[in-house]
């Protein structure tokens, strides 16, 4: 266990920081799987700004990796061009 104050404080802000950082990737991933999901190519279209202004927002505060959110966008735009 830690031993000084800075550690524990340390540990109080890394556990508060992970369950932002999970809360924020889960929302992602779901919000990715919903727009996969989508059969009608109205709907995902309104939907795909939202998403990738998710995506750009997670990659800027370093949740996701920016590579990682432009690959999401780019295949989720060809989905929605398969439409």
């Amino acid at each position: 266990m830690a031993n000084h104050k800075s550690s524990i404080k340390r540990i109080r802000q890394t556990k508060t920081r992970n369950e932002h950082n999970r809360y924020y990737a889960k929302t992602m991933r779901n919000a990715v799987r919903k727009l996969r999901a989508m059969t009608d190519k109205d709907e995902a279209t309104k939907l795909y700004p939202s998403i990738q202004k998710m995506l750009d927002k997670l990659a800027k505060t370093n949740i996701i990796h920016k590579n990682k959110a432009a690959n999401l966008k780019s295949s989720l735009c060809a989905h929605i061009a398969k439409l």
